[in-house]
């Protein structure tokens, strides 16, 4: 049956469980193993979608449509896998099922209490969801990974905690793995590290009824001498069932660091399993260590503005920095993110604080690229259409995703179509020219669920063959892409735009809605509705932030090049075939 690891945080919350997790998982499928990711979030809310990017990061979208925990984008990075909304567990989602079983009568007069109903709940979903294929395979998966959000002890995932408890005994303990991953603070003027926090949750979550199986331990630095095997001691654990995992120079040395300490081992041993012999697999794990070692060996830096309204948070845009990393780690360049708020480009705030908008100007007129990524509301918008037309007049290379697309078509409606009073809908519903719209079936009463979502077609124009995009998706008619907007381009001013040089080159599958646009003799001016950075991969970096790379290293003209003689020699274009064009050793 399905092997199951769940994986608890002690001390504090934002400790890493989901890394820790979705290294795991990735070193599990090195040994050949199918694996699955679950994430439990104890808050009420049904799903991410209404939640403030400042207060919770970003909301990750899947194929389906669902509005998700930015671990479960973790999940897919690490694992390469399509995980669905059932994957996200939520407090909301549990109560909601349950009382919709108790308004039908499920329960036959019975009194609906927490246990037995809701922690019932919430394991025959862990053990409905964690069957289910999300590799492609048609198989089922060998092993689950089950992460709980938040801490031991908080009150919202007290439920959870005894559900967890009795799930153990439902799949038998040899089918039950516990990871505990717990922050090992360091105090005082020598930086003595502390174990009584770990010593305190563990007792905590083993007087719940749970025994950690390993211990994780966090830490900003190596671990010291002893400090292992004092956690062993206090903690009921074998001291080789203690690890630690301290600040690393990217995520992707943590799955090496774990592996390095030998946790595929334990695990393997707990669960009886022994490595499925997969060429595939192994090679894997040898592609991870090459991706790793890239991370921090080139010299060479590409610089990026990334202009944004939530730059106060970076989780806020993490499957966008993510996206950046995969593309520049690709070309074997060093990223280097200029944070923009754009709100500082604004001549409003020349006045209030002059110094802040000095840097703002400076980091972005210094960069090689510009990125607009989406988001919500009026707030610094000027400052993006202002960097949009920045990017446009100067040649320099720009992607602009969902609303950043409509950021450049405000910014060329006014700028070149001389549609002066041109603005957008959503912040601006009085203006006599909204370029941009509300989609027509969209709910204007609730929030939650309600946008266009999720994996749809893009159909690229016929006389799109030429164009830097469609180039850079393999000439392909038909993409699919995911999406998160409930505003759009006005169907009214399309012609108009056009004629003055803007190219809609991407459409719906009807041809009605506005996808993906690219200006002509320009570097690189591309920008798209859908959000291509929920599909990006360490190992497969989405086209467009390539494109935008390339383009930033004044090597796109090159790139294009390869990829026209790759097609005229029957050969499939490869990201590796170029960089043999650059005397890269890809192997190493």
């Amino acid at each position: 049956m399905v092997k199951y690891i769940i994986v608890t945080g002690g001390v504090i919350s934002g400790v890493g469980k989901g890394i820790i997790a979705s290294s795991t998982g990735l070193l599990l499928r090195t040994r050949g193993l199918r694996v699955t990711s679950i994430k439990i979030d104890p808050y009420l809310n049904i799903d991410a979608g209404t939640l403030s990017p400042l207060d919770h990061g970003e909301v990750f979208v899947l194929d389906d449509g669902g509005e998700v925990d930015l671990d479960l984008g973790n999940y897919e990075r690490f694992l390469d896998v399509t995980l669905t909304r059932d994957n996200n567990i939520t407090t909301g989602k549990i109560y909601r099922d349950v009382i919709e079983r108790e308004r039908k009568g499920d329960y036959l007069g019975k009194t609906v209490q927490v246990v037995p109903h809701i922690t019932n709940a919430i394991q025959d979903w862990v053990e409905r969801v964690g069957k289910i294929c999300v590799d492609g395979s048609g198989q089922e998966p060998d092993v689950c990974i089950v992460e709980l959000g938040g801490t031991v002890g908080d009150i919202e995932s007290a439920p959870f905690i005894e559900a967890m408890r009795q799930f153990q005994f439902r799949v038998g303990h040899e089918n039950f793995f516990l990871i505990h991953v717990s922050l090992i603070p360091v105090v005082g003027s020598v930086g003595e590290q502390k174990t009584k926090p770990t010593q305190a949750s563990v007792r905590d979550l083993r007087g719940l009824g749970l025994s950690p199986d390993l211990i994780v331990c966090r830490s900003t630095k190596p671990l010291e001498e002893g400090i292992q095997g004092k956690i062993s001691m206090f903690c009921h654990v074998s001291p080789k069932n203690v690890m630690a995992v301290h600040d690393c120079k990217s995520i992707y040395h943590v799955p090496l660091l774990l592996h390095q300490q030998g946790i595929i081992d334990v695990i393997e041993e707990k669960f009886n399993i022994k490595p499925i012999p997969n060429p595939a697999a192994q090679a894997l794990f040898t592609k991870w260590k090459q991706l790793a070692d890239r991370n921090t060996r080139y010299d060479d830096v590409v610089t990026i503005a990334l202009v944004g309204k939530y730059t106060d948070l970076h989780d806020s845009y993490i499957s966008v920095v993510k996206s950046l990393e995969h593309a520049s780690l690709s070309l074997s360049r060093k990223l280097t993110i200029e944070w923009i708020e754009s709100s500082d480009l604004e001549a409003s705030v020349q006045q209030t604080d002059p110094v802040k908008y000095h840097n703002a100007w400076k980091n972005l007129v210094s960069a090689k690229g510009i990125l607009v990524p989406g988001g919500f509301g009026g707030r610094g918008t000027e400052g993006m259409i202002i960097a949009a037309k920045w990017a446009r007049e100067n040649k320099i290379p720009y992607l602009g995703i969902c609303l950043g697309l409509q950021i450049a078509v405000i910014e060329f409606a006014r700028n070149v179509c001389g549609i002066t009073d041109a603005d957008s809908a959503e912040w601006n519903e009085t203006t006599p020219n909204p370029v941009v719209i509300f989609m027509p079936e969209i709910s204007k009463t609730h929030l939650g669920g309600t946008m266009r979502l999720g994996d749809r077609p893009t159909i690229f124009t016929d006389g799109s063959t030429n164009s830097i995009t469609r180039r850079l998706y393999d000439g392909a008619g038909e993409i699919h892409e995911r999406h998160r907007h409930r505003y759009e381009v006005n169907p009214e001013f399309i012609e108009q735009i056009e004629n003055k040089g803007l190219s809609f080159i991407g459409r719906d599958e009807k041809g009605e809605r506005m996808i993906v646009l690219e200006l002509p003799d320009h570097p690189y001016f591309v920008a798209t509705q859908f959000h291509p950075e929920y599909k990006t991969r360490p190992l497969g970096p989405r086209p467009v932030f390539l494109g935008l790379i390339l383009a930033a290293s004044g090597l796109l003209p090159e790139y294009l090049e390869s990829l026209k003689t790759s097609k005229a020699a029957g050969s499939k274009p490869k990201l590796g075939r170029y960089q043999s064009v650059l005397s890269v050793n890809e192997e190493n």
